[in-house]
């Protein structure tokens, strides 16, 4: 497949791509392949029948748009990145005549990404942020490595706040036992806030052995509609307590925990590890505050199509983060009385700053001619394969050739946030 760049007409971009007759027969044998079994003929047993007794009986173009479907498929997404073109709709196709034994034209024209002429965006104005790091901060940190390294004791006495009980429980909301309310053996951490507000406290007080009625009652705006604002009896059997023992803060603690020998060293480690979160923190809030005013300052027309594929997008987001606590999307708008268009109408504004952001970046790319090299793109590969735990070369196969093309334009955008950081005025 040869691509061609023809023109480019504000976002509308026409280009061709021309198939040799090699490539056609080849998506046509697939097509056969795949399409055999459909086909019923006199004198042959169902999806027996040769091509060419098809292609006689039903007519020699009746393979020709599933593989031109197949030709697209393949070879469309690689004359994209080959002409460096970034589309936001859905491709229109004209074709030269296409004939059995030869090759064929396609010109294509599409919406692209929209070539923004950004203003203002060197010498912006932010002030300065700075996150002092205090001795409480370090002191915080250095207690919940006190809790992380702390021993889990059996204790015969009364729970308290911060002990540990191992239970078995069933619920009911008067006569009836409820779906989900029953688990044996079940770990809870009282004050955790794990469960239902009141049930915790109500275990303050039990000892091993002990049977205990708990009675809370569902939040109104629980996620199981028919608990929601009822009262509900837990019927808890505690088997054990288990306290933590915290290990005394000294040298031999640091010792056990780093690779420090005194409790001041590692003091002086743990400062100076938050020190470089602060000043990334505050460097991160300092890039947010330019975007907005680069936002606040340019005027950009946002293809509405655009906007429409990042609501899309936050949906999908917000359902994956869902997803993982057992709720879906269309759940969750259920639960909170709203429909698809009423939720994709609040996240409108989001959307909308969101491309907006992204086309002002990419402008600025296009402007300072920010290019990504193979070493950027190969470290960002390698933090992406520590991330995932495996190498850089299923990375890249995962990502595929498309993809990639797509990492290089993020690794972009990041450049023109560090550009336009680099050359702001901070006071």
């Amino acid at each position: 497949m040869k691509a061609t760049f023809i023109s480019r007409e504000k976002n509308d971009v026409k280009f061709t791509m021309e198939f040799t007759a090699e490539e056609f027969e080849a998506a046509q044998v697939k097509a056969y392949q795949a399409n055999k079994d459909k086909f019923v003929v006199d004198g042959f047993r169902k999806g027996k029948a040769p091509r060419s007794i098809i292609e006689k009986r039903y007519g020699e173009g009746i393979f020709f748009e599933d593989a031109i479907d197949e030709l697209f498929r393949e070879h469309y997404g690689k004359a994209l990145v080959e002409l460096e073109l970034e589309v936001i709709d859905s491709p229109a196709a004209e074709f030269s005549q296409i004939k059995k034994g030869e090759g064929f034209t396609a010109t294509i024209t599409v919406a692209c990404f929209p070539i923004v002429e950004v203003k203002d965006y060197k010498g912006i104005e932010i002030e300065k942020v700075t996150q002092e790091v205090k001795d409480e901060d370090v002191e915080n940190d250095l207690k919940q490595q006190q809790h992380r390294n702390a021993r889990v004791v059996l204790v015969e006495r009364e729970a308290k706040e911060g002990d540990t009980v191992l239970l078995d429980y069933s619920g009911f909301v008067g006569d009836e036992q409820f779906e989900g309310g029953t688990a044996e053996r079940q770990e809870l951490k009282l004050g955790s806030g794990m469960f239902i507000p009141g049930f915790e406290e109500q275990l303050v007080g039990v000892t091993p052995g002990e049977k205990k009625d708990v009675v809370v009652t569902f939040p109104e705006e629980y996620h199981a509609a028919d608990l929601a604002g009822k009262e509900a009896v837990f019927h808890c059997l505690v088997h054990e307590i288990k306290e933590e023992q915290l290990p005394e803060l000294d040298d031999e603690f640091a010792k056990d925990v780093s690779e420090f020998d005194t409790l001041d060293e590692l003091k002086a480690s743990i400062r100076e590890k938050l020190e470089k979160y602060a000043e990334a923190a505050s460097v991160s809030q300092m890039k947010d505050k330019a975007i907005e005013k680069l936002v606040a300052s340019n005027e950009v027309e946002v293809p509405a199509v655009m906007v429409e594929d990042e609501m899309s997008r936050m949906a999908q987001e917000l359902d994956q983060q869902l997803r993982y606590q057992g709720m879906s999307l269309g759940q969750y708008l259920e639960f909170v009385g709203k429909d698809m268009a009423a939720f994709r109408d609040e996240l409108r504004p989001d959307a909308e700053r969101q491309v907006k952001t992204r086309l002002l970046l990419m402008g600025i790319v296009e402007a300072e001619k920010i290019e990504v090299s193979a070493e950027e793109l190969d470290e960002e590969i390698k933090v992406m394969a520590i991330q995932y735990n495996t190498n850089a070369d299923e990375i890249k196969k995962m990502l595929g050739f498309e993809n990639l093309a797509f990492l290089q334009k993020d690794i972009q955008i990041k450049k023109a946030i560090e550009f336009i950081y680099d050359n702001a005025v901070i006071k």
